[in-house]
């Protein structure tokens, strides 16, 4: 008699559609707040204001955006995501002692005739000398087009900012 075999379930296909970013408390924005100036101050106190600059320029094209903040042994990463889920992130700023730099997720997919990404792997980045790099017409074209390139809608801006979420293992602790 032959053995039947189990067939392995699939799980159900998750929606394409971003989350809708839910309103977070004033509270709980500044409390995140304050965790992330405190990583910012353990690994790149030097780029504070440089980071500060970034995340208020990523803010005006992504006012709905769930910033999800990560804590490495020596860096931060501020990842840009439509979800709570720091994987669908678009992009992303790495702070460290040495730099600032502008990550692009799927980099390696996307035009850059200028020749301004560097990294070889699939997520791509710029290094951030100054606030004015985000400004630069070829960064403007790559930041616009890796957010048309998403394959998962930011929410409409409705006026608010999108939340702050501290997932670190020195946050747990």
């Amino acid at each position: 008699m032959p053995v039947k075999k189990k067939t392995a379930r699939r799980a159900p296909a998750k929606s394409k559609t971003a989350a809708p970013a839910g309103p977070q408390s004033a509270a709980d924005r500044k409390a995140a707040e304050s965790q992330l100036t405190a990583m910012i101050s353990r690994h790149a106190p030097e780029h504070h204001k440089l980071l500060t600059t970034a995340r208020k320029s990523l803010g005006k094209h992504l006012p709905s955006a769930y910033e999800i903040i990560y804590e490495y042994r020596s860096w931060v990463v501020i990842s840009y995501s439509p979800s709570d889920r720091g994987y669908q992130g678009v992009l992303g700023l790495r702070a460290d002692a040495d730099s600032v730099k502008l990550y692009f997720t799927q980099g390696k997919t996307l035009p850059d005739p200028e020749k301004l990404l560097q990294g070889s792997a699939n997520a791509r980045w710029i290094q951030l000398e100054s606030a004015s790099t985000l400004t630069r017409p070829a960064v403007l074209r790559l930041v616009n087009e890796a957010l048309a390139r998403n394959p998962i809608p930011f929410a409409p801006a409705d006026g608010g900012l999108g939340p702050v979420i501290i997932n670190s293992t020195s946050a747990k602790k």
